[in-house]
């Protein structure tokens, strides 16, 4: 998502699923269902063989990630081993009954959104087919991530009509969401997307999409990556003092949302489990707000604890004005951008002060033992 990268089962047959695919199941003593302060954590899991350990009380609600469309408008799953994941995510609800969990479609170069979107009879297609998997998987909604419309972004169709379009395919899936739900007794199933800000928003007819979802998940992080002319925060809550006014920030992604009409309480703001590398990057202000000349990867929570923050010449520093930490290797000139408890806790300060809904963040196995998202629990459980 981002540049870069079934039916419900009886306890017994959920644990074992979750033996094989490798989910650590918590039993320990149960959480209230409900957040403590009503904020949600939404996690991003991607299909992967084994899944990675996730505690069923931490967190709200589960995207899988990612179910694919086709231009006809067929919802497809290309992970082999997708029934068997999403039975055993769905079988967490034993432990956490209001967890819900969620189908993401498309991610970072996904295409056929533009097509799809394009008539009634491919979105009436398309919203018939997340219906069926819905009631195959007993999943609770859909979430979709188009990246992004009206733009080519990484060789996706893409058309001015696209903007909307989109409307109409989010409302075409609501309309088919909302039968399915009367058919089932009321059950009301989740529609979200994920979005970006900036000049990506002019794609969107935001105040009239609200209206159709549950709630954004705002990818508040990628604000410097290989497109970029310089380093920078790549998840900074607030400009830098170093940064230009045009810079892009999580603060400036909420105020352009909320501008436009999108209530407080359907924002999630988006916090990235992995950093942004620069090497070559000029010695000035350690590195920050430099020109670089390679782009050097993006290390997840779990090798910059292993091998970059306090170790192999990278020394870590925080930046208040921006409320985001930043590391720098003097002898390799590599600059790092990343998130670590102190700004996840900023972030969550922030999310109470503005009352936003709550926090999103990509991705779970990029933090296998749960630091960062025990930082969040704790941060948005806790008035």
């Amino acid at each position: 998502m981002l540049e870069k990268a079934g039916h419900r089962r009886v306890l017994k047959v959920a644990a074992a699923v979750a033996l094989a695919f490798g989910v650590a199941w918590q039993v320990g003593e149960a959480r209230a269902a409900t957040p403590a302060a009503d904020y949600r954590i939404v996690g991003y899991v991607g299909d992967s063989q084994p899944l990675p350990h996730v505690s069923a009380d931490k967190l709200d609600v589960i995207n899988y990630a990612f179910a694919k469309l086709e231009p006809k408008g067929d919802v497809v799953f290309p992970s082999p081993v997708a029934g068997q994941t999403l039975a055993t995510l769905t079988g967490l609800r034993k432990l956490n009954p209001n967890l819900k969990i969620i189908v993401s479609i498309g991610g970072w170069t996904a295409d056929y959104f533009s097509d799809v979107a394009l008539t009634e009879a491919t979105r009436q297609r398309m919203a018939d087919s997340v219906a069926a998997f819905i009631d195959k998987y007993d999943v609770d909604g859909v979430d979709l991530d188009w990246e992004y419309p009206t733009l080519p972004g990484p060789g996706i169709s893409h058309r001015p009509e696209d903007k909307r379009n989109f409307s109409l395919l989010l409302e075409t899936l609501r309309a088919r969401l909302d039968k399915m739900g009367a058919a089932h007794g009321g059950r009301h199933y989740l529609l979200t997307i994920a979005a970006a800000d900036s000049e990506f928003v002019a794609g969107i007819e935001l105040e009239r999409v609200s209206h159709s979802l549950d709630w954004f998940n705002l990818m508040t992080y990628d604000f410097h990556n290989s497109l970029t002319p310089t380093t920078g925060h790549h998840a900074g809550l607030h400009l830098s003092d170093l940064a230009p006014a045009d810079d892009r920030a999580g603060d400036k992604a909420v105020a352009q949302f909320l501008a436009a009409g999108v209530p407080a309480k359907k924002l999630n703001l988006g916090v990235a489990f992995y950093g942004r590398a620069f090497t070559g990057a000029d010695p000035a202000h350690d590195g920050l707000q430099q020109k670089y000349t390679k782009f050097a990867g993006a290390p997840s929570w779990d090798e910059l604890v292993a091998s970059y923050i306090g170790k192999n010449g990278y020394v870590r520093h925080w930046d208040a004005k921006a409320a985001a930490p930043y590391l720098w290797n003097a002898q390799t000139h590599t600059f790092v951008s990343y998130e670590d408890p102190e700004s996840l806790r900023a972030k969550a300060a922030f999310v109470k002060t503005k009352g936003l809904g709550g926090v999103m963040y990509w991705e779970h196995s990029l933090d296998r033992n749960e630091e960062l998202l025990g930082v969040l629990d704790q941060s948005l459980r806790t008035h």
